[in-house]
């Protein structure tokens, strides 16, 4: 596929994995409307042609409001974390922060399920998970169930939505406001974590975004994962 005067809609597209994404598409050509819960942070990051949108995936209004604005759309990505995670000692968690790590998975749906209709027939679909998702470390139980069942999704949902493509980029730990807005302090504070994998730094947000671009490309990968980990799962 080539994404150059495509229309892509990029959720969680002002931050982090999805700003990545977001520049990478605009770089191919592509219309981007990068969508977030705030995305005048990114204005002066984004080129002036991408488009900026308001949106919280949690939403289903929203979300549908937003495709009927832009449609018909030929890319989706979604990188939004949905809100607040839950980790942790399963024993000890809060179950509505359990319940609520689950709003990544409810804003993938959304996005997917009211994406649908205004979609081209060759559309690409990418979504983000985690290493979590097949190896969790302590304390990741929450965020290893969310990841698995967007895994799960994507797997079953391929088919049914065929000629259409939908796949899963699954990063490690990488460098973004996530884990705060000090770059030394949070590569500080998460180099013991890195220290368990084969490759000892954290990833970039541009490392994954490669990913979601080789996925939108490559028009014969389809219902698969990318794990770019540093090792994670071999760690």
């Amino acid at each position: 596929m080539n994404p150059s005067n495509r229309k892509a809609l990029v959720f969680g597209g002002t931050s982090g994995i999805g700003l990545a994404v977001s520049l990478r598409l605009a770089a191919h050509g592509a219309r981007v409307v990068a969508i977030s819960r705030n995305p005048e942070r990114a204005r002066d990051e984004l080129p002036s042609e991408v488009t900026l949108e308001t949106c919280d995936t949690r939403n289903a209004e929203d979300v549908e409001a937003v495709f009927k604005t832009h449609a018909p759309v030929d890319l989706l990505v979604n990188t939004a974390t949905g809100g607040v995670r839950a980790s942790g000692p399963f024993a000890e968690m809060d179950m509505d922060a359990f319940k609520g790590s689950f709003d990544k998975l409810w804003g993938y749906a959304n996005t997917v399920r009211f994406g649908l209709p205004h979609m081209s027939e060759d559309a690409s679909i990418v979504l983000i998970t985690g290493a979590p998702a097949k190896r969790s470390l302590t304390g990741q139980v929450a965020l290893g169930s969310v990841g698995g069942a967007i895994q799960a999704f994507v797997l079953r949902i391929a088919r049914e939505i065929a000629p259409k493509r939908i796949n899963v980029v699954s990063p490690g730990l990488i460098d973004t406001p996530m884990f705060g807005p000090d770059p030394e302090l949070r590569k500080k504070a998460l180099q013991p974590a890195v220290d368990q994998f084969l490759i000892k730094r954290l990833g970039t947000p541009d490392e994954v975004a490669e990913a979601v671009e080789f996925l939108i490309l490559n028009e014969y990968a389809t219902g698969t994962t990318i794990d770019v980990d540093g090792g994670w799962l071999l760690s």
